[in-house]
């Protein structure tokens, strides 16, 4: 049993806060990562938000002063490398992390200059659906440009031979991840735009982390693609954030299997086309014959009907002609002025001898008398 004199005093509640503090002193200048969540600006100018990784959350504060050192303030979703000291508030029992630098990690300065990148392609008008080119109905051949190792590969071509078995294909190995993939593949790009081998152009990969495609996130690759004369279908395998390739490119696969189906149409369903297409080309061929058949038919009888009428009105329009013609020929003029004379002749011979014998009559009353 313990004497008065030897019992533990007790605690007050601020002599502990202090000495969590006291205790709390050593962790200064502490590097932190993770990601930002519940971004709040206090009326002074504060941030006060929380750091996770998806297991543990702390509470953090951002001051004003030291805000308006950093170069970047973070935002929610984000995932940085702070550094600071840890404090404990008496006066609300809260542990908090006392930021006074703010730095993205590598992803996250990768992530920083894809979205710099967007940016500037977007307001050159690189996304925009009029720009993009459309794809061949039926190519003459088709170009993969993708590793020469992987499934990625035979699944495309396993695609593109099922759907249409003597389909022309032309690959182009690149280099699909590294410092050295975006460059492998522009150049495999202008290759095959320069060559003219095929009509579009399928860029694949398999599925990755953000890390892992980065190489179709850069410039050089997205130039590539919009100075490729030739359309361009991208096949990248993921589910998640989409790339500048695919924003840029023609068309947006999400699977090599998507991505052959998309490039080339199946054979089968052609022929199927084909041949119905003839028997709708022979039944509309027969109709048409069957139609002009009847109109022939109906001009027919029609020409029976008129012809009598028509012979009939020819014959009179000639023998009208033919006496017009008589009339007016000089044969039948001079026939006419000799009757004519011939008439005026007898006209005047019995109008000579009316008056003869008017002249005997008169000269015969003159010597009835004597």
């Amino acid at each position: 049993m313990l004497r008065p004199e030897e019992a533990q005093r007790p605690y007050t509640v601020t002599e502990l806060a202090n000495e969590i503090r006291r205790e709390l002193r050593p962790l200064t200048a502490l590097l932190l990562k993770g990601e930002v969540s519940g971004m709040k600006r206090g009326p002074l100018g504060h941030f006060n938000f929380s750091i996770q990784d998806g297991v543990s959350r702390l509470d953090s504060v951002l001051f004003a002063d030291d805000a308006r050192r950093v170069t970047t303030l973070p935002e929610d979703g984000q995932v940085f490398i702070f550094r600071g000291r840890v404090d404990f508030f008496g006066k609300t029992g809260r542990l908090s992390f006392i930021v006074d630098q703010v730095e993205f990690d590598d992803i996250g300065k990768l992530r920083a200059r894809l979205e710099e990148l967007k940016r500037r392609l977007e307001a050159e008008g690189a996304f925009a659906a009029g720009r993009k080119r459309k794809l061949p109905f039926l190519p003459r051949a088709i170009a993969l440009l993708t590793s020469p190792t992987g499934a990625v590969i035979h699944d495309l071509q396993e695609t593109i031979w099922e759907r249409y078995p003597n389909m022309g294909v032309v690959v182009y190995p690149v280099q699909v991840q590294g410092a050295s993939a975006p460059m492998s593949v522009a150049r495999a790009l202008r290759r095959c735009n320069q060559e003219n081998l095929a009509d579009v152009i399928v860029l694949a990969r398999g599925g990755g982390s953000f890390e892992e495609l980065y190489a179709f996130n850069t410039e050089v690759v997205a130039r590539a693609i919009l100075e490729s004369r030739l359309p361009v279908v991208t096949a990248l395998g993921h589910t998640s954030d989409r790339t500048v390739a695919d924003l840029v490119g023609d068309a947006e696969c999400r699977t090599p299997t998507e991505a052959g189906a998309r490039v080339v149409p199946k054979k089968s369903d052609l022929l199927l086309q084909l041949r119905e297409r003839g028997r709708r080309v022979d039944r509309e061929i027969i109709q048409r014959v069957a139609r002009e058949g009847d109109r022939l038919m109906n001009k027919k009888q029609r020409l029976v009907q008129l012809l009598p009428a028509l012979v009939r009105h020819r014959v009179e329009r000639l023998a009208r002609a033919a006496t017009e013609l008589g009339r007016l020929s000089p044969v039948a003029q001079v026939l006419r002025r000799e009757e004519a004379l011939q008439d005026r002749g007898r006209r005047l011979s019995s109008a000579a001898l009316t008056r003869l014998t008017r002249a005997r009559n008169a000269l015969a009353g003159r010597r009835a008398p004597d």
